[in-house]
């Protein structure tokens, strides 16, 4: 190859490197900064959504704080009330128990001698809204255990029980009621209870005195620690206790009837309540 041609050649080849080489600049130099533009708009974009996100946390945050700074300037008592009252009115609980060699035969003893006593309630003036059923039972009687273990036990009769709930709302005719039941066949007594009959005003009454404890409890703390009690925040009924008294009763008839001493009942109720210091 003459040195003139070769001489070109090699200019274009130097030509062409440098031409290629800028050309690679300018292409990086024109990428760069859309990149960074880029980056720039999703940054900005994306910014009103991060700040939504991390409001309510810190809303939440500072309510936190202010819910235990003013819980802590808080006195919480629980205050009770009590009433007592004479009752008027009594319920008994009896029942009929009868054994027989047959099922059959025992249920229809138990069932007549509760029939009979049923009737005889209802002719001294007793509601049937004040009559209930509680219990009915039929079960067999087994035999002892062989001592050898050689023989099962075998069933040797039935036993049959009825148990009804009588409310007496005259306590002037509590003893003639017991000496008639006992008359016409009813040997098992499970209990006697006294109660009232109008019992909202009693439980009205033992919420006051319960508030009126609170109050009185909470005056005291705050005079101990020295500070000023502020408002009521907030009062809770923790519920209303309706105890009717347990009377045991010889279960005996006589001509002036059974022994019967009814004492008082009892009614409590109990509140809470938040008082706040005031500054």
């Amino acid at each position: 190859m003459p040195e003139h041609k070769a001489g070109v050649c090699r200019g274009k080849e130097k030509h062409t490197a440098v031409s290629c080489r800028w050309a690679r600049r300018w292409r990086s130099l024109g990428q760069r900064p859309q990149r960074r533009d880029v980056v720039t708009r999703r940054i900005s974009a994306t910014a009103p959504l991060v700040c939504a996100l991390l409001a309510p946390l810190f809303f939440a945050l500072s309510a936190t704080d202010v819910r235990a700074e003013e819980a802590a300037r808080h006195i919480t008592v629980t205050g009770e009330g009590r009433v007592e009252a004479a009752p008027d009115m009594a319920t008994i609980t009896l029942g009929v128990t009868h054994e027989a060699k047959e099922a059959r035969a025992a249920m229809q003893a138990t069932s007549e001698a509760v029939a009979k006593v049923l009737d005889r309630l209802t002719g001294m003036g007793i509601a049937s809204r004040d009559l209930q059923t509680r219990d009915l039972s039929l079960s067999p009687l087994w035999s002892d255990p062989d001592p050898t273990g050689e023989k099962r036990r075998q069933i040797t009769g039935f036993v049959a029980s009825n148990t009804v709930s009588v409310r007496v709302r005259d306590l002037a005719d509590l003893g003639g009621v017991l000496d008639a039941v006992i008359e016409d066949g009813v040997n098992d007594f499970n209990g006697l209870r006294f109660g009232v009959q109008e019992s909202d005003p009693l439980m009205d009454e033992a919420r006051k005195r319960a508030v009126a404890d609170a109050m009185a409890r909470a005056a005291l703390l705050a005079g101990a620690a020295g500070v000023t009690l502020g408002p009521i925040q907030s009062i809770e009924a923790q519920g209303v206790g309706r105890p009717m008294q347990m009377a045991e009763m010889a279960m005996r008839a006589s001509p002036g009837g059974a022994p019967i001493a009814a004492g008082e009942i009892t009614v409590e109720a109990q509140v809470s309540m938040v008082f706040a210091i005031a500054e």
